[in-house]
């Protein structure tokens, strides 16, 4: 085992975690206004896919990226007109937004390219470029959104005003705060974040967009804002976890020593083991962790 903890296995979890940063920060601005965001897998789809095709029409990664951010803005809009505006259920509303970016894509795609399964390869120099350590642009970005997300979120008004509309709106609104309007923007954040994320799976970490390519890492991002508490320090280190746990899977692969009775151990078990331990993270701790009190519940203002 002592050969795959190196440097090298360390920069690819932090590469793996880079888009579960993205969503897990944009859900923490969601949630944290009281509006559960079950939709960041769907986000992340948007982004992933609007960045891919931006960035193979126009060979410039940087527009591709901005494109799949606004992708992602827009599509959690419509998702906030739907749980704020007509108090749809958060969860059922989310899901309908991850069922349709699964099969959106694959139908523009196919329409466009004459391929549902994929758009078409994107030069290595059009992708968004990498460092040390192919390191990308985009993770050092997410981990620099860290400490700016942790100083909006508690050493500003507006971040006051987010955890205030979570926590206790009818207060908030007895203060003068606009609660819906801070849901709005907060859902709208989540978007752009998780777009984000989206958009380096199929321009950084990837060279194409491929259906259904977030492969439920909107739902890992998830659990790592539930596991981190809703605070923005935490999600870093849960992000990292979890990236960690694909980046020995990934390795495990490959290994000499990968065998059990002398006989290789089935990939598919081997991919499966970040999922795993993202279920038994959950089951032991989410009964520790406290969502805010009003998570998940529409609030309408009194007259």
């Amino acid at each position: 085992m002592g050969e795959i903890l190196t440097i090298a296995l360390l920069f690819s979890a932090l590469r793996l975690a880079t888009p579960l940063i993205f969503a897990a920060l944009g859900g923490l601005f969601s949630e944290r206004s009281g509006v559960i965001n079950i939709a960041l897998e769907g986000l992340m789809l948007a982004g992933a896919f609007t960045a891919a095709v931006t960035t193979y029409q126009f060979q410039n990664p940087y527009l591709g990226f901005v494109f799949g951010i606004l992708a992602g803005g827009l599509l959690a809009y419509v998702y906030a007109i739907a749980c704020i505006k007509f108090e749809a259920d958060q969860v059922v509303a989310g899901m309908a937004i991850n069922f349709l970016m699964i099969g959106l894509p694959a139908l523009i795609s196919g329409a466009v390219y004459d391929s549902s399964g994929s758009t078409p390869q994107i030069d290595k120099v059009d992708q968004l470029p990498n460092y040390f350590n192919n390191v990308s642009l985009a993770s050092i970005i997410a981990l620099l959104l860290i400490p700016v997300c942790w100083y909006v979120m508690y050493k500003t008004p507006f971040g006051l005003r987010i955890r205030a509309a979570g926590e206790n709106p009818q207060a908030a609104d007895a203060a003068g705060i606009n609660v819906l309007k801070l849901r709005y923007v907060a859902v709208i954040i989540s978007g752009v974040l998780a777009g984000a994320g989206g958009a380096y799976l199929s321009i950084g970490q990837s060279s194409l967009f491929t259906r259904n390519m977030t492969a439920g890492r909107g739902f890992i991002a998830l659990a790592a804002l539930i596991l981190a508490k809703w605070r923005p320090v935490p999600v870093l280190i849960a992000c990292l976890f979890f990236g960690f746990t694909e980046a020995i899977a990934i390795q495990v692969q490959g290994a000499s020593w990968a065998k059990i009775g002398g006989e290789d151990i089935p990939v598919q078990f081997i991919q499966i083991i970040p999922y795993v331990l993202t279920i038994i993270v959950l089951a032991g701790f989410i009964g520790l962790s406290r969502a805010p009190k009003a998570l998940g519940i529409p609030y309408r203002k009194e007259n």
